[in-house]
């Protein structure tokens, strides 16, 4: 035995060697600017892997001051070209507990979004010893740039990280990406909701949840301690987020009807005084063996039925934006636990689908059945701009400049001119005459999904607009039919009017281009009936871009799809405003 264990430790010792010889380590706790997601106080802790500032120590009780040192929610996010990529760390605890395994309490995930912004999971070889180590081989490169693809890094649910490296071959592209400024959704909840028992982390509630929205998740979850207590909620309020969820009645059994009532009231009063984001309240689940354990169902059953009239006593109260969500439309499967309440992965699924619905509809955030009725994000052209880079940009200038006018679109629109400046300007003349102080919400390769993803990410947010123009739907043709294309412009037309109702709206037909004039044709049609449905203004300045015989100018264009500088300043009149 003792020989085993001597040569697993020499070829574990010999592996790592290995790995260390070929590999650059970065590590996130040295980034100059805070890199840890769904953190909280990033300003405070965003060099730590923990969850709840030092000063709330003091705040807090001892064992929910110890659990908030558990990295559960927490991920890191970067871009990299690597073809291997290894990670690296060590934790506190135990690896692993009689309900949960190593994966889940200790172990990472780690998760692609390609070119397309599809997800795609990394699986590779793992072993657990003092330093863990994750080993993802064999990765594929893009197939549009050198720069890869973006991933996403899940840290452990139940244990806490000491120290972590990720590593990756000398010569490849590594860039770690810094916290997302967007407000989030900030959970607080019991073991369920820090991610008790999934098998690894990514399948933990919360998690799956920010994938399904891609949208920044806070795991404020105590296990055992979730219990809807002042400190945490006090704590909670500090924080501006785009929604509250409260999910503490698993841990509130123990508690007389009226506390369970006055927690409730205090907790929703508390944060209604300061933030106007939408509340959401979540039934106890249930326990499952409460068919066979006969003091089972009195539990949940009078939780539920004190959170509920907790709940109408607010709403009779005039408290706005107060949501709840029943156990019955969780649609928690019989199977979906690992004992008597904690989900397994079929479990967490039910518990993320079920806030996904509500959240989108809470959120002002719907998703179609159709391709481009889904958010989605897309990196196609990181050889010449960084996507989200952009969004940032356009999201901070927003802030510092609001604008009156604004045009969103795809490269069509992006290297035409104005600002954000783009690395390509071909129709500064016409940019300036007619559109000069229009904000250029223009990214390159972009179709209608990849338009919704920026609006529900806050494009169109803090600022009231005098004129927005519309020109998107050209990048669809090649992978749409023509009902996804105009069914696609309608929905992404009423999430724009919802955030910007006085808003005059201009709706641009698809601009000619080689090969597909006649389509094109068609399709404005029908987006002139849509935009005639909806009240707004159409536009089909591309009919100056044909010649007689219905084909395009090819002086017009440099490559048969974008304008020149004389194409441009043909399309400007119509566009502008007053025409």
């Amino acid at each position: 035995m003792k020989r085993l264990q001597l040569t697993t430790a020499f070829l574990l010792i010999f592996f790592i060697s290995a790995v260390t010889a070929q590999t650059r380590w970065y590590n996130p706790l040295q980034s100059e600017a805070p890199v840890i997601q769904n953190q909280g106080w990033s300003t405070e802790i965003g060099h730590t892997f923990t969850r709840l500032p030092e000063r709330a120590e003091k705040e807090v009780r001892k064992v929910v001051w110890n659990l908030s040192k558990n990295a559960a929610g927490l991920s890191i996010h970067f871009y990299s070209s690597a073809p291997e990529i290894t990670v690296r760390y060590n934790v506190k605890g135990p690896f692993a507990m009689n309900h949960m395994p190593a994966t889940g309490v200790s172990g990472v995930d780690l998760y692609a979004i390609d070119e397309e912004g599809r997800w795609k999971r990394a699986w590779g070889i793992y072993s657990f010893s003092d330093t863990i180590v994750y080993q993802y081989k064999n990765l594929f490169p893009s197939r549009y740039h050198k720069k890869g693809f973006e991933y996403r890094l899940y840290l452990p649910l139940y244990n806490s990280v000491n120290w972590l490296e990720i590593g990756v071959p000398e010569d490849a592209y590594f860039e770690f990406i810094p916290v997302l400024k967007e407000k989030p959704v900030i959970v607080y909840g019991t073991s369920i909701a820090q991610g008790g028992c999934a098998s690894r982390p990514a399948m933990g509630w919360t998690n799956i949840l920010s994938r399904k929205l891609d949208y920044p998740v806070v795991n404020l979850a105590f296990s055992g301690n979730g219990p809807f207590e002042k400190a945490v909620v006090d704590l909670i309020n500090e924080q501006d987020a785009a929604a509250y969820v409260f999910d503490c009645l698993p841990n509130m059994g123990a508690l007389s009807q009226e506390e369970v009532y006055n927690r409730i009231i205090y907790g929703v009063t508390t944060i209604r005084k300061q933030h106007k984001a939408p509340i959401l309240l979540t039934d106890h689940i249930g326990y499952f063996n409460d068919q066979t354990d006969s003091t089972r169902a009195v539990i949940w059953q009078r939780l539920n039925a004190t959170q509920w009239k907790a709940y109408n006593a607010l709403k009779q109260q005039g408290v706005q934006d107060l949501y709840y969500l029943t156990r019955d439309s969780i649609r928690f499967p019989e199977d979906g636990t690992v004992d008597y309440v904690h989900p397994n992965d079929l479990g967490m699924q039910a518990y993320a689908d079920a806030y996904e619905r509500q959240l989108r509809a809470v959120l002002k955030m719907p998703a179609g059945s159709l391709v481009t009725e889904h958010p989605i994000s897309q990196r196609r052209e990181a050889g010449g701009y960084e996507w989200k880079k952009r969004h940032e940009q356009e999201l901070q200038l927003n802030v510092q400049q609001p604008p009156v006018n604004v045009i969103i679109g795809n490269s069509i629109t992006h290297y035409w001119a104005g600002e954000p400046k783009a690395h390509i300007a071909r129709g500064e003349k016409s940019w300036n005459r007619y559109l000069a102080g229009f904000r250029n919400m223009g990214f390159g390769w972009d179709r209608i999904e990849n338009v919704l993803w920026r609006i529900y990410h806050g494009e169109l947010d803090g600022f009231s607009a005098k004129n927005i123009v519309l020109m998107i739907g050209t990048n669809n043709i090649g992978n749409c039919t023509d009902d996804e294309i105009v069914k696609g412009i309608d929905f992404l037309l009423q999430q724009i009017r919802q955030r910007q109702p006085q808003a005059h709206i201009k709706l641009v037909g698809i601009l000619p281009r080689r090969n597909t004039e006649t389509r094109i044709v068609s399709l404005n049609k029908r987006l002139q009936q849509v935009a005639g449905s909806r009240r707004l203004q159409f536009a089909d300045p591309g009919k100056h871009l044909l010649l007689p015989s219905g084909k395009i100018d090819e002086s017009l264009f440099t490559d048969g799809l974008h304008p020149n500088e004389d194409g441009y300043s043909r399309l400007a009149p119509e566009i502008a405003p007053g025409h």
